[in-house]
């Protein structure tokens, strides 16, 4: 979406989707996150990102919007299957799997936003059902839009970002040992790894109207693909690009976007990351890789199938 649909739509989300209602998750993210560390700890070799990484986001998306717990085994291969639309060169096999996880989807959104209208609950799809401003307010297609985009964002890119960003940290121990010795060095290292290894390298767009970009003229209807990896590798904009620099302040990385399109959800998923970081590196201090990763044939979003881990 574009002005003024686009002010107005995020005008009425954030205004239930507000710092506090974030804020107010940590003692219960903490408690997830604990709960998964220590399950993990007892087993000694794990993967990092099917134990651990993968459970955390989806849990605490479905626990802020409401989905019913007997329900939230569904929305993992829901958001798995959905976010293949996005690739490149998609099987007929693949196409139908979108589609129809797409559809299954929002009929059950749809289906569970209409009883929080009738019921409402504590939770944000209550919230998102019932805001109003001025006498405006969401309609059921903005609803159940905005809760899958939370879901689907929430998940595969959150997940991709986590893993990617503990394969770098494998791959630079020095790194790994600098954030160990000093946590304190979570926050910017966080938004540092989402720039060194962005979980979505690519993305498209589609030209409005004619527009001249470094003296190319670019009509309108043009299908552009927009190469965040590359930006956030750009030496015009990053010193040292090719390093992990844990402590780089500025960093204006565009892996949440940029501008009145930047990701509503950054602020949970970076509270989400920090305390993350913060159990592995504190209550897993010798955790090392136990096998080389191997990769989803992906390109658009880009992530890790598993990461093989052992407690040394």
């Amino acid at each position: 979406m574009e002005p003024p649909d686009h002010t107005r739509l995020r005008r009425l989300v954030t205004r239930a989707f507000t710092p506090r209602t974030v804020e107010a998750l940590r003692p219960r993210i903490e408690a997830i996150v604990d709960g998964l560390v220590e399950r993990a700890r007892r087993r000694g070799e794990f993967d990092l990102l099917g134990d651990v990484i993968e459970e955390l986001p989806v849990t605490v998306i479905a626990e802020l919007l409401g989905i019913p717990e007997a329900d939230r085994h569904l929305l993992r291969p829901w958001s798995a299957d959905f976010t293949l639309m996005f690739e490149f060169d998609t099987s007929e096999l693949d196409q139908r799997r979108a589609v129809e996880a797409s559809a299954e989807f929002s009929a059950y959104v749809r289906e569970l936003a209409r009883e929080r209208r009738r019921r409402p609950a504590a939770d944000l799809l209550s919230e998102l059902a019932l805001v109003a401003e001025a006498e405006d307010r969401l309609t059921e297609d903005e609803v159940v839009g905005t809760a899958i985009l939370l879901l689907n964002a929430g998940h595969e890119a959150w997940v991709n970002g986590a893993g990617n960003s503990w394969w770098a940290l494998f791959r630079h121990p020095d790194a790994l040992a600098a954030l160990r010795a000093d946590p304190g060095l979570v926050p910017t290292a966080v938004e540092e790894l989402l720039r060194f290894d962005t979980p979505a390298p690519m993305f498209e767009r589609w030209v409005l109207e004619d527009v001249e970009v470094a003296g190319v003229t670019i009509p309108r209807g043009q299908e552009l693909a927009l190469l965040f990896a590359s930006a956030n590798r750009d030496a015009a904009a990053f010193g040292r690009p090719d390093e992990i620099v844990l402590d780089r302040r500025p960093n204006p990385y565009l892996s949440f976007g940029a501008g009145i399109h930047y990701c509503l959800g950054a602020p949970l998923a970076k509270l989400e990351l920090e305390i993350l970081y913060h159990a592995l590196l504190e209550r897993l201090p010798t955790l090392e890789l136990a096998a080389e990763p191997t990769w989803k044939p992906r390109f658009v979003l880009r992530g890790l199938v598993s990461l093989p881990v052992r407690i040394r």
